[in-house]
């Protein structure tokens, strides 16, 4: 299974596509719902650490493509949620195209080698 944030098995910025993804099609998720997410979707083939989501999670907050907010679950523990920004949906294009460039590049060299 691959991890992403794991230099050996995943492509650098991959998983600010996939969180910025995510984000955009079920909004105000917390950082366990948001790795879950990801495993369930790909099929368990992805998955996020810890240790490379939350530091993720920080940074693309201080670049102002998402939003967190704490809030009081059912259960009385406190959860940090996350949303989409408008700044956060124009990167999610960005890395998209991004995305879809390099995905193509290696598609061409896996046909041509």
């Amino acid at each position: 299974m691959a991890r992403i944030g794991n230099r050996a098995d995943s492509l650098q910025g991959s998983l600010d596509l996939l969180v910025l993804k995510i984000l955009s099609r079920r909004p105000r998720l917390h950082g366990y719902a948001i790795m879950a997410a990801i495993s369930a979707i790909s099929d368990e083939v992805l998955r996020a650490e810890e240790g490379s989501l939350y530091p993720a999670l920080y940074r693309m907050e201080e670049a102002g493509w998402i939003r967190a907010e704490w809030i009081k679950k059912e259960n009385g523990r406190r959860a940090r949620i996350y949303e989409l920004t408008a700044a956060g949906k124009k990167q999610l294009g960005t890395e998209e195209s991004r995305w879809l460039a390099i995905s193509a590049a290696i598609n061409r060299v896996l046909r041509e080698a």
